[in-house]
């Protein structure tokens, strides 16, 4: 996640060439040796399906599909909103601008509500998903919010960490936690996040990659990994971004349960893409 505070440090670096080793993650493990007994993950493939219009100004920071509407949350304090957009044709049907102080986060849709998170703002927010009104405030105890997502029952959110919560929507309160991790030890920078099909998918911040991720254990019992897409649809390197208004990290992934469709985009991307991966 491009935070504001590192990111015109991380901008030197790429501007000086060091932005191959910004973007190393876990899985850039070539000559590592797995130090723990989880199964190496499996590799998933990806095929391009369908390109939708995306705002290229959206700071994307939560992406979900509902009842037949894209919903998004943008970051960067004094320009958050929560959004209502038709796929299809990328129109905005509603918006709402979060409070100035509010850097905006990752949300979900869950039982006619969105929750939304803030980055370190300690606070969340819960909206009516048809009105957009703002119905209650929250907080939750992480330093940071990051991605969010549901699996039905609770809420659950990344902070940056190799750490995913879970959260009852009802209360607030922690049903509990579990570590993200792989063979070769904890996954750390866990972003964005979708609950597919009884797992959870999430990006990870500054690398082109999508892990599912066993909620029950937290291992990454899969890796999708994306590097080609940027190549294959015309989003410019990472590297080349001079400043926060062009095409940033991929961030948001979501899900069409009832056509079984999965939708990936990044920040100030100008396209969602349909993807087939292992749904």
């Amino acid at each position: 996640m491009n935070k504001a505070r590192i990111y015109t440090a991380m901008l030197t670096l790429a501007l000086f060439g060091a932005c191959k080793d910004e973007q190393a993650t876990n899985n850039d493990t070539t000559d590592a040796t797995p130090v723990s007994n989880v199964p190496a993950p499996v590799q998933i493939p990806f095929t391009v399906i369908a390109e939708y219009p995306h705002n290229h100004t959206a700071f994307t920071e939560g992406l979900q599909y509902a009842d037949g509407i894209m919903y998004e949350s943008t970051g960067l304090r004094g320009k958050s909103v929560l959004t209502k957009t038709d796929l299809q044709t990328g129109k905005e049907l509603q918006r709402i601008q979060l409070d100035g102080k509010y850097f905006g986060e990752g949300i979900t849709v869950l039982n006619g509500k969105i929750y939304q998170l803030t980055y370190e703002e300690k606070t969340g927010f819960v909206y009516d998903a048809k009105t957009l009104k703002q119905l209650q405030t929250f907080s939750f105890p992480n330093d940071e919010g990051w991605g969010m997502t549901n699996d039905g029952t609770n809420l659950i959110y990344s902070d940056g960490t190799d750490v995913l919560y879970f959260m009852n929507p009802a209360d607030f309160s922690q049903v509990k936690k579990i570590q993200v991790k792989d063979q070769y030890g904890p996954v750390t920078d866990i972003n964005e996040l979708e609950y597919i099909k009884g797992y959870i998918y999430a990006n990870q911040w500054r690398a082109d990659i999508i892990y599912k991720i066993d909620p029950a254990t937290g291992n990454v019992v899969g890796i999708a990994d994306m590097k080609n897409l940027r190549r294959q649809t015309g989003i410019p390197p990472m590297e080349q971004a001079t400043d926060e208004t062009q095409p940033e990290v991929m961030n948001g992934i979501a899900y069409d349960a009832a056509t079984n469709r999965i939708f990936i985009t990044g920040k100030n991307w100008p396209k969602i893409f349909e993807v087939k991966l292992d749904n």
